[in-house]
């Protein structure tokens, strides 16, 4: 058995090319939109995106940037919106800080097609939850349950301002659409995920079981302050999808952290311990059918092609991923492989 604190050296990181044509006046330029000066800003990483933390009236708060090759600038808008919804209604978010011309977003452009939509946000208050403490905190799964019922109820009743600005279906993320980089060898994994797409394609889609979700849920994009409550962050991935999805996310980075021999019966063990308190909080904001929470497995191989697919991405299609001397790393892409080809779920209790 293994466990490690959160996922592998430093996570989904950008693409190089990416990475190569940004620089600090890219950051200067959507700073000054926001009335804050470049020496001000402290990177602080980002995966998809470069983020920084600045002080405001000695107020913590963020500056994202998002390249133009991973969401355009009206998704960032939608997704912007859909916090404010989610805010204004009850929900702990970090906010979204408007620029000195009062808009939501702002675009700094290159000299070439790329541009980087820029947007501020509040920071989260509180601290991270951490491994393996989580772990056993059933107080903070009924939380987590209650807060994401709330946040499925009030998405039933959501509409965008303008329905041509608008978050993608889940069938648009990004890493699904980057499946390519995987290697030739990887003909079973591509199989199973066309059949997968299609048993996720046939599901009703109904009022009560699909809608905006955050969709990526983890936890790392929360926090928790010292009086338990939870504040969301990072709506980056916000799509429209099953709600499930939403909770097939949170198991999941609860239970990947085992693998080896023992691994399994761990998994069982914490996706028992997970669902039976999440879904008592759950449940007090929104009713869940059974039938719904069978679906759970397919959304969990999901999740885990997501992953897997954003790991080959950070070795740039390197099967043998030679650059890591992480051996938990290359263990679990061994484990994920074989679940992967054989259409089998990290877990799977229904």
């Amino acid at each position: 058995m293994y466990i490690i604190r959160f996922f592998w050296e430093g996570g989904l990181i950008l693409e190089q090319a990416i990475v190569d044509i940004f620089n600090s006046s890219h950051a200067e330029r959507a700073a000054a939109k926001y009335g804050i000066k470049g020496k001000d800003l402290t990177f602080i990483g980002g995966f998809q995106n470069f983020v920084y933390e600045y002080l405001h009236n000695d107020r913590p708060c963020i500056l994202r940037l998002t390249p133009s090759t991973h969401r355009s600038a009206q998704t960032v808008q939608a997704e912007l919106e859909w916090i404010f919804y989610l805010a204004d209604h009850g929900i702990s978010a970090s906010r979204p800080i408007v620029s000195k011309r009062g808009n939501l977003t702002e675009v700094v452009g290159t000299d070439t097609e790329l541009f980087f939509t820029a947007a501020a946000f509040e920071k989260a208050p509180g601290h991270k939850a951490s491994y393996p403490e989580c772990l056993n905190d059933v107080g903070l799964y009924e939380k987590l349950g209650q807060l994401t019922g709330k946040m499925h109820a009030l998405s039933q009743s959501y509409r965008p301002r303008n329905e041509s600005v608008k978050r993608q279906e889940w069938s648009g993320n990004y890493y699904l659409n980057q499946i390519d980089i995987l290697p030739a060898s990887h003909t079973l994994v591509r199989q199973q995920y066309l059949e997968l797409a299609q048993a996720i394609h046939r599901l009703p889609k109904e009022s009560n079981t699909y809608g905006l979700i955050h969709g990526d849920m983890g936890v790392g994009n929360y926090t928790v302050d010292n009086r338990g409550a939870i504040t969301l962050y990072d709506f980056d991935e916000a799509q429209y999808s099953w709600y499930v999805e939403d909770i097939a996310v949170q198991l999941y980075y609860l239970v990947y952290v085992y693998g080896g021999e023992e691994g399994y019966k761990l998994r069982e063990e914490q996706a028992h311990r997970f669902m039976k308190s999440f879904l008592k909080g759950y449940r007090l904001e929104k009713e869940l059918d059974e039938s719904m929470l069978k679906q759970i497995p397919l959304f969990l191989r999901l999740r885990e092609l997501i992953v897997y697919i954003g790991a080959f991405r950070n070795f740039e299609g390197d099967e043998t991923f030679s650059g890591s001397d992480n051996q938990w790393f290359k263990d679990w892409i061994a484990e994920s492989r074989v679940r992967l080809e054989s259409g089998t779920p990290i877990v799977d209790i229904w």
